[in-house]
């Protein structure tokens, strides 16, 4: 197996946060340059087409229609009489839009930071956090070079531009294609630019060319009040994102690498044997650096990025900070095993990168011969083991919670996101709770009472009659008011309220919290066979509805 190897250096992107630089990437003709890569019988000129308002309208158009005069928007009967030749399929947006996404996590190869520019039109448009990475190639011209040109290689129709913003990089990739534009440089190429390179909407381009305002350097030196009542704030806002008065951040869509260590491949590799073996080699490069930086992560990431463009992430994620390669290498070989028939190589794999996030302190400990291992490190990779292999929702733990409400006493959560213990959440241990709760208190008849507040002397559950010949109790449990939602109205007592000929006072008529409505009397009942019972009566006698009893555990 040939590869080459490569060690990533810190991550000097995340550290360099006061000047940052993006490269934007245009695809002009994604959907018909996609379609026709993934088939190779469809032919030009090729056209997409989707209803709109009851017509057959066109949607996309490859080169070769656009130079014959077809563009979208046009009535698919005109172009067709237009161009006879003319190959025409219907759009299918989610399929290009997926595609789009895969085809864009492959570009993480280049930056760890690749997100889609939905703001124009969902397929299309690319932007990378280069900041401290273009080194890596060279310089910025040549990583656009670079990219450009292997995008060319593969059949696409492809702008690109470097600049300081997000909103600058996508405005020279659309207009003023193929340059790197300088910090200082900003407002003097984008000063000459159209209107529509600020990502504005149709209406508002128009209503800007009515007025005059053709270039973003027109509209840059109007009136900004004057621009917000007529047009909106979301002008305003793509001008300052333009010229970087306002921030504008991508969403990356693979998990951010901060630190990371990847490996390529002279000839691709497709088994999960050898996958998992390089795994292994990046978990120690990874372990080695964490260690040196006094770091551990909890999660950990593996890009797999394939032949044909596309891009596997594996994630992994652990209950505390580690740094040790056996123990990631084995989480990874365990998440392998969940995959199954959806591993596909495809054509191979030329390069994997495994990443770390989630980092936090992680000082060596010094382990001395005589010191005793209460095994919690090893519980904490018993369950690593098992979630990576089962699913994190798969292996749960209990938490108490703070109340006494005996449904609401425990929760299940994750073990390996677990959440520090609160410690007036513990039970008290002198309140008897039975083995076994029901899921749902079930009701129950009551076929006697002591005494109309007392415990009763037998039931009826499931049509099976019990009589009881011990019972404890009532241990009252009120209704946690603060919970239930409602909002309490302080109301004058009688006789303090206003004083005669003055106006009474505003008292809104709000739901207030009925005390009656959830307290319970829970009893301990024990029957003829042993069996005890853990049952509560809901209200109270004399009330207007009266009580209600229920079965809600039991004690063995």
């Amino acid at each position: 197996m040939a590869f080459e190897q490569s060690k990533q250096p810190a991550p000097v992107w995340m550290e360099q946060r006061g000047a940052r630089r993006f490269l934007a990437l245009y695809l002009t003709d994604w959907a018909t340059d996609y379609l026709k890569r993934a088939d190779r019988r469809l032919q030009s000129p090729l056209a997409l087409f989707e209803r709109i308002k009851g017509g057959m309208r066109l949607a996309a158009v490859d080169r070769e229609a656009a130079a014959a005069g077809l563009s979208p928007g046009q009535n698919l009967a005109d172009a067709r009489a237009l161009v006879p030749n003319l190959h025409t399929l219907p759009i299918g947006r989610p399929l290009l839009e997926a595609a789009f996404a895969d085809f864009a996590d492959w570009h993480s190869n280049a930056s760890p930071l690749v997100a889609v520019l939905p703001d124009m039109s969902p397929f299309g448009d690319l932007v990378l956090d280069i900041t401290g990475v273009s080194h890596l190639f060279g310089g910025e011209e040549a990583m656009l070079a670079t990219l450009l040109k292997r995008l060319a290689v593969l059949g696409y129709r492809v702008q690109g531009a470097v600049a300081s913003t997000v909103g600058a990089a996508w405005a020279v990739a659309h207009f003023a294609a193929n340059q790197v534009v300088a910090a200082a440089d900003t407002e003097r190429v984008l000063a000459h630019l159209p209107v529509a390179a600020l990502r504005l909407s149709p209406i508002q381009i128009a209503g800007l060319n009515a007025m005059g305002l053709k270039q973003v350097g027109q509209v840059r030196g109007r009136e900004r009040k004057a621009l917000q009542a007529r047009f909106g704030l979301s002008l305003l806002t793509r001008l300052d994102q333009a010229y970087g008065a306002l921030e504008e951040r991508p969403v990356p869509r693979l998990p951010l690498a901060e630190r990371y260590a990847e490996r390529r491949f002279a000839d691709p590799i497709g088994l999960m044997d050898d996958v998992l073996m390089c795994a292994h080699d990046l978990a120690v490069q990874i372990g080695l650096r964490l260690e040196s930086e006094g770091l551990g992560a909890q999660s950990f990431h593996l890009f797999l990025y394939r032949v044909d463009h596309k891009v596997m992430c594996l994630s992994v994620n652990a209950a505390r900070a580690t740094r040790d390669p056996a123990h990631i290498a084995r989480l990874f070989a365990h998440r392998s095993e969940r995959l199954g028939g959806d591993y596909d190589a495809g054509f191979g794999i030329d390069a994997i990168r495994l990443a770390a996030s989630s980092v936090s302190p992680l000082d060596a400990v010094q382990v001395g011969a005589f010191a005793a291992a209460d095994g919690a490190q090893d519980l904490d990779r018993l369950y690593d083991r098992m979630a990576s292999r089962l699913g994190a929702l798969a292996v749960l733990r209990t938490k108490f919670s703070n109340t006494h409400i005996p449904e609401r006493a425990v929760r299940l959560e994750p073990v390996i996101a677990r959440t520090p213990d609160d410690p007036e959440a513990l039970p008290d241990p002198g309140r008897a709770r039975p083995l076994r709760l029901l899921p749902v208190p079930e009701p129950i008849t009551i076929t006697a009472a002591q005494v109309p507040d007392g415990p009763p002397a037998g039931m009826i559950w499931r049509r099976v009659g019990y009589q009881f010949i011990k019972t404890s109790g009532p241990e009252r449990l009120a209704a946690e008011w603060w919970r239930s939602g409602q909002r309490l109205q302080l109301v004058p007592p009688q006789g303090q309220g206003s004083k005669p000929g003055q106006a009474q006072p505003y008292l809104p008529q709000l739901v207030r919290f009925d005390p009656e409505a959830q307290t319970r009397d829970y009893f301990i009942a024990e029957d003829d066979g042993g069996r005890r019972f853990w049952l509560y009566r809901q209200g109270f006698y004399g009330s207007t509805a009266g009580p209600s009893w229920y079965l809600h555990g039991f004690f063995s």
